[in-house]
C-alpha cells in the first residue's frame, strides 16, 4: 500500500476519475434526443467508477466491505464500456473514441481486480 493516505492517491482512481472527465466530454455531442437517457446513463456509470474507490478506501477497515465496493467499481466501469460501444454503434461515439477508452477501462478493470483480489494488501490492520 506505500502510506497512500487517502483514495486520491490511489492510480486506480485518477484514472478513473481521468476517463470519467472523458466520457463527460464525448457525451457533450450527442443529440438532445439522448440528454435524459443515454447520454445520463453514461455520465452516471463512468462517474460511478470512482465514486465506489473511493467509498472503498473509506470501508477499507472491513475486507469484504471494501472488496464488495471494489466489485460495484468494476460492474460500472463494464457499463461504461458497454455503453461506449452501444454510442459507437449508434454513431455517437468516434471508434478511435471507443476504442481508446475502452482499453483504458480494460486496464482500470485490472487495477481493481488485482486490488479485490489481494484485499489484506489494502485494508487496514488491527
Amino acid at each position: 500500500m506505500a502510506n497512500i493516505r487517502s483514495f486520491k492517491e490511489l492510480k486506480v482512481w485518477q484514472r478513473s476519475m481521468e476517463a470519467a472527465v472523458s466520457v463527460f466530454e464525448l457525451s457533450k455531442r450527442f443529440p438532445d434526443a439522448e440528454k435524459y437517457s443515454f447520454t445520463d446513463q453514461i455520465r452516471r456509470a463512468s462517474q460511478s467508477v470512482p465514486s465506489n474507490i473511493s467509498e472503498a478506501w473509506r470501508k477499507r477497515r472491513y475486507a469484504a466491505a471494501f472488496v464488495s465496493k471494489l466489485n460495484d467499481s468494476e460492474g460500472e466501469a463494464a457499463e461504461t464500456q458497454t455503453r461506449l460501444e452501444l454510442g459507437r454503434r449508434f454513431g455517437y461515439v468516434a471508434a478511435a473514441d471507443a476504442a481508446r477508452l475502452d482499453q483504458e477501462y480494460e486496464e482500470i478493470l485490472a487495477m481493481l481486480t488485482d486490488m479485490a483480489s489481494h484485499p489484506e494488501q489494502w485494508t487496514l490492520r488491527k
